[in-house]
């Protein structure tokens, strides 16, 4: 009789733990999308933003023409940018790029291109490793101010693309002056070419006192 007692515990049990696994899961999918931007953000806030990527995914999948994908791709390229995952940031400004660029305001796209530059410059970790990385945000942040030629911005680029020159500069002249040292001088001309047409002359560089280039992308 016991024997009986304790199984028929353990069925309801079960019955229970099933109805209420079936019910968590139901809950991730089949949702309004005002749900969905609600759980993003609940998400964002705590800071779990790998789950708040799923569940943006989610509401593109389930509504692909809501006004609250426009919210959530930017709420979470922001996010991203201030957890210093630049590259996830850039995916999401492009993806804001992609499906409402043509309708954006001019305000609007002056802060995405400007939090792409930004995003660019602060992705560059070592001179030597992120050398196209630097030159693609030289090219965007040289572009910025005749695009946007009153931008608020402004300022905050230049400064950026100073300190990339700057950078652009010290490394071929290191790698000059490594040829040099090795008896290469036409390869060590070379780099020495690419710095004769920069705006930066190497008298404008205050040489960082521990040697190292990279301090020049320090905030």
């Amino acid at each position: 009789m016991q024997k009986i007692k304790f199984l028929s515990s353990l069925l309801i049990a079960v019955v229970i733990f099933q109805g209420c696994a079936t019910k968590v899961k139901t809950e991730e999918y089949n949702n309004s999308a005002e749900a969905w931007y609600q759980k993003i953000g609940d998400s964002v806030a705590s800071d779990n933003l790998d789950k708040a990527d799923q569940y943006f995914v989610s509401l593109k999948s389930e509504h692909a023409n809501s006004e609250y994908i426009k919210e959530s791709i930017m709420l979470l390229a922001n996010a991203h940018m201030d957890s210093d995952e630049y590259l996830l940031a850039t995916f999401y400004y492009d993806e804001y790029i992609k499906r409402f660029g043509a309708t954006a305001s001019s305000a609007t796209m002056q802060y995405i291109d400007f939090m792409k530059i930004k995003a660019a410059f602060l992705g560059v970790k070592k001179l030597n490793r992120d050398q196209k990385l630097i030159i693609d945000t030289i090219n965007s942040a040289s572009g910025f101010g005749a695009k946007y030629p009153n931008s608020e911005y402004n300022p905050l680029v230049n400064s950026m693309l100073i300190r990339l020159q700057m950078g652009q500069y010290m490394l071929n002249e290191n790698i000059a002056s490594l040829y040099d040292r090795i008896d290469k001088p036409e390869a060590a001309a070379i780099y020495r070419a690419k710095n004769s047409t920069s705006n930066i002359k190497l008298d404008d560089i205050a040489m960082p006192e521990s040697g190292i280039i990279d301090s020049f992308f320090d905030w």
